[in-house]
């Protein structure tokens, strides 16, 4: 195993730091179609309840969605996504100090959970899809994720293909850092995310997987979201409702690599497998 690297991520006037294990980020996801908790939390109070038990059961990070992203998911519009989740971030904001992302594409819903108490902006296109996402993230002080995908949620899936997978979307990563740092918006605010399960099979998401190792190399920490995809199906044969398992032991294999970030649905048996896993790891070899 690669030792755990002690970096941090700068954001909203703090330095959130990494340590030997990831951080969770849990899911809030404030859509009727998700696919794996689609219309769970589209009501206010649920969505702010769950975010808080997710907090209890370990999560770090809360990120607040409010447009399913899906492969062949509908677009929705940005009234409708700010409905959805401004009030959810409202509420969180005065009742946790976990840091709030806004998992979104749109300039307008992002400033405007930003405004609403969010300290990070989640965006699926790297920043891309809106002209205007870069402006409002330079603006802030807010911290960044950006991720790799290739398509839109509507076209991603249809044959995907790739000569160098891994070296494709780090090159990818690279461009985007340093596109955004002429931008003004510095490295030490920038996550990366290889976009798992975003316009890749899921050979190519185990490839990602495996080499992790090659992102790190751009000197930024690292999100992975693996959580209940579908390219698990291909690993353990289970449904959508049945990959938590297959979840935590991707997860293993993530934290062995150094992962920064996990963003899952469930932090609690993720939390406890990790906790176990590192528990044996740094009391092994005594006695050889």
């Amino acid at each position: 195993m690669s030792e755990p690297r002690r970096s941090t991520w700068q954001f909203a006037g703090q330095a959130f730091t990494f340590g030997p294990l990831p951080k969770l980020m849990g899911i809030v996801n404030v859509t009727p179609d998700s696919f794996s908790d689609g219309g769970k939390f589209v009501d206010r109070d649920r969505a702010v309840e769950h975010a808080l038990q997710l907090v209890e059961q370990g999560a770090d990070i809360l990120d607040i969605g409010g447009e399913s992203t899906r492969p062949g998911a509908t677009p929705v519009a940005a009234d409708e996504e700010l409905r959805r989740v401004i009030p959810v971030i409202e509420r969180l904001s005065t009742q946790t100090q976990v840091p709030i992302s806004i998992d979104t594409t749109k300039a307008a819903v992002a400033e405007a959970a930003l405004t609403a108490g969010a300290t990070i902006i989640n965006d699926v296109s790297g920043l891309e899809y809106d002209t205007g996402m870069v402006s409002v993230a330079a603006a802030s002080d807010c911290g960044v994720i950006i991720m790799h995908m290739r398509g839109t949620p509507q076209t991603m899936q249809n044959d995907p293909v790739y000569g160098d997978i891994v070296a494709e979307v780090r090159d990818y990563l690279a461009g985007r850092l340093a596109e955004l740092k002429r931008a003004g918006i510095a490295p030490e605010r920038i996550v990366l995310d290889p976009g798992i399960g975003f316009g890749k099979t899921a050979a190519h998401n185990i490839e990602l997987l495996s080499n992790i190792a090659a992102l790190q190399q751009l000197g930024r920490p690292v999100l992975i979201g693996h959580s209940r995809k579908r390219f698990l199906k291909k690993l353990i044969g289970r449904d959508v409702d049945e990959r938590l398992s297959g979840t935590i032991g991707v997860a293993i294999a993530l934290a062995e690599q150094g992962v920064d970030i996990l963003r899952v649905h469930e932090p609690q048996p993720v939390r406890d497998a990790l906790l176990a896993w590192a528990t044996i790891r740094s009391h092994g070899g005594h006695n050889q």
